[in-house]
């Protein structure tokens, strides 16, 4: 069976494409995968232009970027990676359950910069682009595959995430829609493959690998839906309760105190659901989700994987997670724009006239929707007609040459826009963090008058002196004396 030939009678669920056994037919000739590696290439080069501006210009908004730095250098070295930042001798496994950041190791060894971080982070954004252009063109063909492409690699869910810096989702994203293509070309046994990987990815994507299991047991797959159901339910309990409390140094996952109910009140759980429907910042990142697949992607199944990550962020404690910033909705980019492959063909088939209308300009909405979202909001992508955003100014020259002051293998304190530069060659910690002795340097950005600086460095380590070496617009770099 071939795409142009009749199609099986498929389930209650009916998701287009072709027939698991068509996963052995010879691949199609490269001139038709050339318009959607283009499109992968062309965001790639823009995701990194603005990444890497970015951190030249030392605009890193958190600690995450050093972090992972540390955890990159840790796994080159052949060990479970110490992050200092996160509190001396923290265990990276102690935090998240992402083993899968093993592969940044051998990376490290290759490129030990945060840039390449920042580089492999785009290239996995724009590999997912690629995908799942190639898959809309599969099923709607190649002119509204590659408008859709567009509109996902312009969707302010990705721009968020390339906007605050490196994160193991990066991973997720384009397994993501590796697996949404799977389901939406019926290759059954494949989606429950390329499943399991998210499971390294992050200790609560095993609820999203039980939602694929879900998704699986629908289209009667009565052995491998309740098996992926299974395990990524019991991988999530495990990484919880069992594997990140053993890594983290004070025997319990860190972010329980998030989650409502944490302190022990009953009540908590029973205003829940009241909570969160009166939670404004909820119902304005729900409509800009499936606002910007025009409402389409809501027809799909597929939308369902995106339930797991929703649910845990908008029944957090933390308003951080209900809102658009940082990077939590990357991963649900990548689904509901595969959800809206699916809408857009289920509409098209529908006995409405009023959907089959819909379909049709639902494209071109999505794509308006990005292209105005990028130019409003204002996105990351509008920087590149900014000259600003190539140069951080005098603030990040003087950030430069105070770095260029300290010596590599020292211990450092910094804040977060010097952490992940000087977290590449040095033992670096975030103010307050190290406990076994006195830091050997300190940066500071804060504008106050040098000898203050050191005076107070002083202070907090009775019995040490820090002289200034360094000092230029608001940067101060005080050294360890005696």
């Amino acid at each position: 069976m071939t795409d142009t030939e009749p199609q099986r009678t498929l389930p209650a669920w009916g998701v287009p494409g072709t027939a698991e056994d068509e996963g052995s037919r010879a691949p199609a000739l490269l001139r038709g995968y050339l318009p959607h590696i283009a499109l992968a290439v062309g965001f790639m080069a823009v995701y990194t232009v603005l990444a890497v501006a970015r951190y030249r210009r030392y605009a890193d908004p958190s600690w995450d970027l050093g972090i992972f730095v540390q955890t990159a250098r840790g796994w080159a070295s052949g060990h479970v990676p110490v992050v200092d930042i996160k509190g001396e001798g923290f265990k990276a496994l102690g935090d998240h359950w992402s083993p899968i950041l093993a592969l940044t190791g051998p990376l490290w060894r290759l490129w030990p910069s945060a840039v390449m971080l920042l580089v492999l982070q785009a290239g996995l954004f724009a590999g997912s682009v690629g995908v799942l252009s190639e898959t809309a063109a599969r099923i709607l063909g190649r002119t509204r595959g590659l408008l859709i492409g567009v509109a996902y690699g312009l969707s302010w869910g990705l721009q968020r995430a390339l906007n605050f810096e490196f994160h193991e989702i990066a991973f997720a994203v384009p397994l993501l829609v590796i697996v949404g293509r799977q389901l939406l070309l019926r290759r059954w046994t494949r989606a429950f493959w390329w499943s399991l990987p998210l499971l390294l990815v992050k200790e609560d994507l095993g609820l999203t690998v039980a939602a694929v299991g879900v998704l699986l047991l629908v289209n009667r797959r009565w052995r491998l839906g309740p098996i992926l159901m299974v395990i990524g339910v019991a991988w999530t309990a495990a990484a919880i309760w069992w594997w990140i409390p053993h890594f983290n140094p004070a025997g319990h996952f860190d972010y329980w105190s998030k989650l409502p109910g944490h302190r022990g009140q009953p009540h908590d759980w029973r205003i829940l659901a009241r909570s969160v429907l009166t939670r404004h910042m909820v119902w304005t990142t729900l409509g800009w989700i499936a606002g910007c697949t025009a409402f389409v992607a809501l027809r799909s199944p597929v939308a369902v994987l995106a339930v797991p990550t929703l649910a845990w962020r908008f029944t957090s404690d933390n308003n951080a997670y209900w809102g658009r910033d940082w990077h939590y909705d990357a991963t649900v980019m990548a689904i509901v724009f595969i959800a809206l492959v699916d809408g857009i063909r289920r509409a098209d088939a529908s006995p409405r006239a009023w959907l089959r209308v819909w379909s049709r300009n639902a494209v071109t909405a999505v794509v308006a929707i990005a292209a105005a979202a990028t130019a409003a909001a204002p996105l990351p992508l509008a920087d590149l007609v900014d000259p600003g955003s190539y140069d951080g100014g005098p603030h990040a020259a003087a950030l430069r040459q105070g770095l260029g002051t300290i010596p590599n293998g020292v211990t450092v304190e910094a804040g977060s826009a010097a952490l992940a530069h000087i977290a590449c060659r040095t033992h670096a910690f975030w103010p307050g963090m190290i406990r076994s002795g006195p830091p050997q340097y300190i940066v500071t950005e804060d504008g106050r008058p040098p000898q203050q600086v050191a005076d107070q460095a002083s202070a907090g380590h009775p019995g040490h002196v820090y002289q200034v070496v360094f000092n230029s617009e608001t940067v101060t770099v005080v050294r360890l004396d005696r």
